[in-house]
């Protein structure tokens, strides 16, 4: 109840407090591992992994619980520099059986790989999965713009995205770009402030860090 209501000191330490006890659930040990994800870190990650081979074997792991873990445990290993092993572990995962948040994070880690045509194809698979997804439209945005730099297509994509979804904080880092480069810098720092406003994920190309120093150029010049 305390993490839902964004008490997230009060939830960790509850959370810990379990963990330190030896109790196994995946009720609590999935969301501990998603704060110390985005606590980030070297240690949080490592931590991470732990926490979740220990929850594998939780009486409470249900199949959508499972999907949870391996996608958690993926992006850790992801951000400790195994991203081609993060990689293979969510293409396991998909083959037993795709969902969103498989499609959003595999298709995000293969920009990341920079594989173009597995970015393009899968990113595009998952669309068709489910075409409303801001996260699956930013990734093609991100496939197109960083990638095969067509700047243009990706634009689109990242539009739709924001009509969707209008504080995605990476899609909100790209299109000020797109502004910054027709001279709009007013609406650019708004989008960039806007971005600051939310809460920033492990598989953000945009880090909290990124966007702050690109506002406080722009406030500079």
């Amino acid at each position: 109840m305390a993490h839902q209501k964004g008490r997230t000191d009060e939830a960790r330490a509850a959370y810990e407090e379990l963990y330190k006890n030896g109790y196994v659930s995946a009720a609590y040990m999935l969301p501990l591992s998603v704060l110390l994800l985005r606590e980030g870190g070297e240690e949080n990650y490592l931590r991470v992994k732990e926490i979740l081979k220990k929850a594998e074997k939780a009486p409470d792991l249900d199949p959508s619980r499972r999907q949870e873990l391996l996608m958690d445990y993926a992006v850790a290993q992801y951000k400790l520099g195994e991203l081609e092993k993060a990689v293979q572990l969510l293409e396991a995962s998909h083959r037993k059986g795709p969902c969103g948040l498989t499609y959003q994070s595999l298709g995000f880690l293969y920009i990341e790989a920079g594989d173009k045509e597995k970015a393009l194809s899968y990113n595009q698979e998952a669309l068709d999965y489910d075409d409303e997804d801001p996260v699956v439209l930013d990734n093609l945005g991100q496939t197109y713009y960083r990638l095969l730099d067509d700047k243009e297509t990706a634009r689109q994509y990242f539009e739709k995205a924001h009509e969707i979804k209008d504080s995605q904080i990476d899609t909100l880092y790209f299109l000020a770009q797109y502004d910054l480069e027709e001279g709009k810098k007013q609406d650019a720092l708004e989008k960039l402030e806007q971005a600051m406003e939310g809460r920033f994920s492990p598989l953000n190309f945009a880090s909290r860090e990124k966007v702050q120093q690109l506002i406080d150029e722009l406030k500079k010049a």
